[in-house]
């Protein structure tokens, strides 16, 4: 098709076919799922999207052998078009979202052929929870494999569920803070020096010098909260040059970032997040009910649970739950994957909660902005936000103070001398602020229960994959 001339045909989308349109003529185009042919008859299974319908082919006046005969050898995933009487089936049917009617084909074209697919989209929907052993009809498709051929397995259902869950978390994040009095901004990924410290930065030629990826947008977000803007926040790219093989990371990924002055306290701020975080799960499970359905009907994974009451426990309460437990953890050291996972697991059992916080971290393991506790300045004003035992957010109270900025940069033998702009900020009056960092698309795979960080992002970037 070259765009040739535009007619009056009009379309009808699989998830409009339902039973108000028995009886009545219908346009689709769609893929080639699924196709049997045998004798008279063929069955073809149609999929867009995350619907599917039924197409049927029998021998008549108007439907030839030879038809059917086409019909019955057009490959997978080829788009086809075809005409058809809406029917109503006597028995619901399995294997389609349209279950109660389908299209009598009048008339079938190949819009564009596919060729041979090197992986099967049918076989990337196999269900997380099935026996290795048992189930031999259909085979697994490794992950590896899967994202080598992304632009297929994308196709399939479940993938278009999770990438909608996905643009609907991120709609979700700008209405709820956009209600609340904050601005979207927009801050630079190439910059002159790291902006979180330390040798994770990707560092890039830039004309006759060098420049760097930047690792979050935290000191822009933060010139910004204080330039009279008041509350900010950026949904964009992060970067980190992290040869860490896990599979919850990754060396690209989505950043949701607020800022916010506070009046009092820092706790402003981390209600702020419970609100933000419960209007998101509430608005996914009452919204987008469909895409969940299709998505928990492979990766085995119930509703979120949480509390009206947010549960923020301190850092020091966490390390007592886990010696109790009998596991060996350092009071100034910062918890391990699987110190979280054990804590996320006694949490979930004492307070029947997915969805909590931990607050005052060392100031060890915080970063040199973080603002120190009045009463013990061994510990700080931050926090971080957990789903499912894992951390899907970190977040503090900032130092606004320039004078104390410095000395506990002093403190941690840092020289703040490549980001004067952001020091210098703080001289000429600042408000008391604090924000958060969200990983996108770890929301995404510990909501959804994928498992693998890689699941939620579109094309990953990890130590070891650079395309598609």
């Amino acid at each position: 098709m070259q765009s040739q001339r535009r007619t009056s045909r009009q379309f009808t989308e699989l998830h409009e076919l339902n039973t108000s349109l028995v009886g009545k003529t219908v346009w689709v185009r769609a893929r080639l799922f699924t196709s049997r042919g045998k004798g008279g008859s063929c069955f073809i299974l149609l999929r867009k999207g995350i619907f599917s319908a039924q197409a049927s082919l029998f021998k008549s006046e108007t439907v030839s052998k030879k038809m059917i005969k086409f019909a019955s050898s057009i490959s997978k995933e080829s788009v086809i078009e075809v005409e058809g009487q809406v029917v109503k089936l006597e028995q619901p049917l399995s294997g389609a979202t349209q279950t109660d009617v389908e299209i009598a084909v009048s008339k079938l074209f190949v819009l564009h052929a596919a060729e041979t697919c090197p992986i099967q989209v049918e076989d990337c929907l196999r269900p997380e929870t099935a026996d290795e052993e048992t189930e031999t009809e259909r085979p697994r498709v490794h992950l590896k494999t899967r994202l080598d051929h992304r632009y297929l397995d994308l196709r399939a259902p479940v993938n278009v569920a999770i990438f909608r869950i996905q643009s609907a978390i991120g709609t979700l994040f700008r209405e709820y803070l956009v209600e609340k009095g904050f601005v979207e901004i927009h801050t630079p990924k190439i910059i002159a020096t790291a902006s979180e410290g330390g040798a994770s930065v990707f560092e890039m030629k830039y004309f006759d010098g060098k420049a760097y990826l930047a690792q979050s947008p935290q000191l822009y977000k933060q010139m910004a909260a204080n330039s009279e803007l008041e509350r900010v926040f950026e949904i964009g790219p992060v970067f980190r040059a992290e040869n860490t093989n896990t599979n919850r990371h990754m060396t690209e990924f989505m950043g949701v970032d607020f800022e916010m002055c506070i009046q009092e306290h820092y706790y402003e701020a981390l209600g702020v997040m419970n609100e933000l975080f419960k209007y998101v799960f509430n608005s996914l499970e009452q919204r987008f009910s469909k895409e969940l359905e299709i998505i928990r009907s492979v990766y085995c994974c119930t509703p979120i649970k949480f509390s009206e009451d947010f549960l923020v426990l301190s850092f020091a309460k966490a390390i007592e739950i886990l010696r109790a437990a009998g596991e060996t953890v350092d009071d100034f050291e910062d918890l391990s994957t699987p110190h979280e996972k054990r804590l996320g697991a006694i949490i979930k059992e004492r307070y029947d909660t997915d969805f909590y916080a931990i607050d005052r971290y060392p100031a060890t393991v915080r970063p040199f902005y973080t603002m120190p506790c009045a009463d013990d300045d061994r510990y700080t004003n931050s926090y971080d936000i957990f789903l499912r035992g894992q951390e899907i957010s970190s977040g503090a109270q900032r130092i606004h103070d320039n004078a104390l900025l410095l000395e506990v940069a002093r403190k941690k033998e840092l020289d703040l001398s490549p980001i004067q702009a952001y020091v210098d900020s703080f001289r000429y009056g600042s408000y008391p602020h604090a924000g958060c960092g969200i990983g996108l698309e770890r929301v995404v795979m510990l909501y959804l229960g994928l498992h693998d960080i890689r699941k939620a992002s579109m094309f990953p970037r990890d130590p070891h994959r650079t395309t598609p």
